[in-house]
């Protein structure tokens, strides 16, 4: 089982739901963090919570669908972190609604920040753990991007697309030591699926994020020779 102390991480969305529920899970195996996201107070917030485990914790504002403000956010993170061994790309967008109803706007929207955005973010980190010949990348799917349902059509497409991205990008990293791992998990109680009025908050036998942060680390403890792929997380009894 490796030892992660020290490690450091990237975590984006991390101010809230999984990407923060990650970030406190990662902070108690005593790996420094970096969270990023769109609302400053509540980075600041969440901050405050990693640095009381004991933690180097810093937070950076940017739109993951604005390349240019990844670039400039992602090497001022990792100047300040003093480095990266991880790698969670955790920001992304929902929105409900028919295939033709659903606004032109709000489509491509979807489309750059969970799709464009993961690579953005990726290709900036991606040749820091390349130098190292280590490291490991986690990329948020869903069961939506296995299978499509009615009137989530740009959600399902891009969550598609990720799974696609992130398998290649496996098969094209293993040489580097570089770990690759597609999740899925089916709907887990979070702001954005109390908001969209996919859950009902305190909603019982329904995943929690602690839940998938919990996954993440016990794949970070595997083996180094050992490589979690994918891995589909699910309520017990719905």
């Amino acid at each position: 089982m490796s030892n992660l102390k020290n490690k450091k991480a990237i975590i984006t969305g991390g101010g809230r739901g999984l990407g923060k529920a990650t970030a406190i899970a990662f902070a108690k195996e005593g790996i420094d963090i970096a969270i990023t996201g769109r609302n400053e107070t509540v980075l600041k917030e969440t901050i405050t919570e990693l640095e009381s485990l004991g933690v180097k914790a810093i937070y950076a504002v940017f739109d993951v669908g604005n390349y240019s403000a990844v670039k400039k956010g992602i090497n001022d993170i990792i100047t300040r972190l003093g480095g990266v061994d991880i790698l969670v790309n955790n920001a992304g967008i929902a929105a409900i609604g028919s295939f033709l109803e659903m606004p032109v706007e709000q489509w491509e929207q979807t489309i750059q920040t969970n799709v464009m955005g993961m690579y953005y973010v990726t290709k900036e980190v991606l040749p820091h753990l390349i130098d190292k010949n280590e490291g490991d990348i986690f990329n948020v799917a869903s069961t939506a991007g296995l299978n499509g349902n009615p009137n989530i059509s740009a959600y399902s497409a891009s969550k598609f697309a990720v799974i696609g991205m992130s398998e290649s990008l496996m098969k094209e990293v293993r040489k580097n030591n570089i770990r690759v791992i597609t999740l899925t998990p089916s709907t887990i109680e979070s702001d954005m699926t109390v908001g969209l009025g996919m859950l009902e908050k305190g909603s019982e036998n329904v995943l929690q994020p602690e839940d998938f942060a919990q996954l993440i680390v016990s794949g970070l403890k595997l083996p180094r020779r050992a490589m979690l792929k994918t891995a589909a997380l699910w309520t017990t009894n719905p």
